[in-house]
């Protein structure tokens, strides 16, 4: 019955493990948010995303957001919650967007010219133009 106990222990602490895993501590998150406009026009319908330079100390997924009608945004970090880590990142739009626009370059990490350092305190209410 004793060797039951344990092997039952074991096969439940494996299970625990398993199904919630080591624990992976979530950065600091700090809110960004701001709105895209092309031609004094909103940009909707499509995606936003925030590509973390080399010397961030975050370099997992990125941070993203859908664009609001209004082309307002909100950066949420999966799977951690609303939010960004802070740190220095490259700005793109999804590829769809970039092209219905027909600024490709904008959905390129290596060529948007939107670059964003993200400070301890959040960014609020950025405008970011479509030049």
């Amino acid at each position: 019955m004793a060797n039951q106990m344990k092997i039952f222990s074991f096969f439940v602490g494996l299970l625990f493990v398993t199904t919630f895993g080591c624990g992976e501590s979530a950065p600091k998150l700090v809110s960004v948010t701001g709105k895209v406009v092309f031609n004094n026009q909103p940009v909707t319908a499509g995606s936003i995303f925030l590509h973390p330079e080399a010397a961030n100390t975050y370099q997992k997924d990125k941070p993203s957001s859908l664009l609001q009608l209004d082309g307002g945004f909100k950066f949420k970090t999966f799977p951690f919650g609303d939010g960004v880590p802070p740190g220095k990142y490259r700005v793109v739009l999804a590829p769809e967007v970039a092209n219905r626009l027909k600024k490709p370059d904008y959905a390129n990490p290596e060529k948007t010219p939107w670059q964003l350092n993200v400070p301890e305190s959040g960014v609020q209410n950025i405008i970011l133009e479509v030049q």
